[in-house]
């Protein structure tokens, strides 16, 4: 069933136009061609990402950002036959071409030819408007009785869940998670929730460090309390070291910090994306089999588990969610907000301007 002659003609988006600056205006609204699904934006969260492409100037001119949303499916494209107009969904991953060897390995994260199979919705834009175009493959239901306004942190918990994973974490790990802004603080909720850790937070930000805690942090720690040592002490270990760290702000000060906390035979999960290139002492990591390793996106099965876990009663979202819906016209003093550290939890984001009532 396609639904397009009901469609509005414009709708609000938020686009990003220089470093730092955002324009609200009005858009055609996207019709939806073979194989796609338009879909009408509920809430989308803002990302660690958005702030590096909208505040740091990473971003494309012209382009709307946002990619952690649900919504409710508005229109269908020819060939459409798993979705219908009025269900819930949730966006998930980009299509991955399924046949290469590491998609073959379950590990879709790596597939060898996503520059291929991202193309397409990489030339969508985002969530941060009123309607969003996607691939169908692209989607997943919303479950029942799941928020609507919850499950749109599907997506960064989905990538939590991925370092997990990456990190091989154990029921007797003790796991250190450097970072408690959105991707953190998910980390934090979901090692409390299956059981794992103890957990300690490592964070600057007074608001954080109390979301943290809230959240179940063992321990809450300030960068500063951290024991860096010289190269010429490479075999000296922490005096309470860590079986796991759980990088999660990109900070370059913060890898290396976490580099120092592993006990031998440690395991560094850099998570968080940054500029700044961090440096580690090649004999520490020798002389006790450190291990580095990297954490991009989802598991094949992240988005199921992450709806499954955001569905638990134990799971926090009352807590990771702040709540002050943003409208579009807000967007920027938000990510300034969340830049800060003014703004602890997962800010999301409503398709309209502020003056308009929903």
């Amino acid at each position: 069933m396609t639904d397009v002659d009901a469609l509005p003609e414009t709708m609000p988006a938020a686009v990003y136009s220089a470093r730092g600056e955002i324009t609200v205006e009005d858009r055609p609204v996207p019709r939806p061609g073979r194989g796609q699904v338009l879909v009408e934006v509920g809430h989308c969260g803002i990302c660690g990402s958005d702030i590096h492409i909208i505040l740091e100037g990473w971003g494309k001119p012209g382009v709307v950002e946002g990619h952690e949303w649900s919504g409710v499916v508005a229109a269908v494209g020819e060939g459409v036959t798993s979705w219908s107009v009025g269900d819930g969904v949730v966006g998930g991953p980009s299509p991955r071409c399924g046949h290469c060897r590491r998609c073959l390995e379950g590990q879709p994260s790596q597939c060898e030819n996503r520059g291929r199979s991202m193309s397409e919705d990489m030339h969508n834009d985002g969530a941060f408007a009123g309607y969003v175009l996607c691939d169908q493959r692209s989607l997943l239901r919303l479950p029942e009785g799941l928020d609507p306004r919850a499950a749109a942190l599907a997506e960064p918990l989905a990538v939590a869940l991925h370092g997990i994973t990456r990190g091989r974490i154990g029921e007797d790990d003790t796991v250190m998670v450097l970072g408690a802004g959105p991707i953190g603080a998910l980390s934090i909720a979901a090692l409390v929730t299956r059981g794992l850790g103890p957990v300690i937070a490592v964070e600057p930000g007074t608001a954080r460090q109390e979301l943290a805690k809230q959240l179940g942090a063992a321990e809450v720690l300030d960068p500063g309390d951290l024991p860096l040592f010289p190269s010429w002490e490479p075999d000296r270990i922490a005096d309470r070291p860590v079986d796991v760290v759980l990088e999660c702000s990109g900070r370059k000060a913060a890898i290396e910090a976490g580099f120092n906390q592993l006990r031998r035979g440690g395991r560094l999960v850099m998570v968080g994306a940054g500029i700044e290139a961090p440096s580690f002492d090649p004999n520490r990591m020798l002389l006790n089999e450190l291990t580095v390793t990297g954490s991009f996106v989802y598991d094949a099965d992240g988005f199921d588990r992450a709806l499954e876990l955001l569905a638990d009663p134990r799971f926090p979202t009352g807590s990771l969610i702040d709540p002050t819906d943003i409208p579009l016209d807000g967007l920027l003093d938000a990510l300034q907000g969340l830049a800060a550290g003014r703004i602890a939890a997962k800010a999301m984001v409503v398709p309209r301007r502020s003056e308009e009532s929903r």
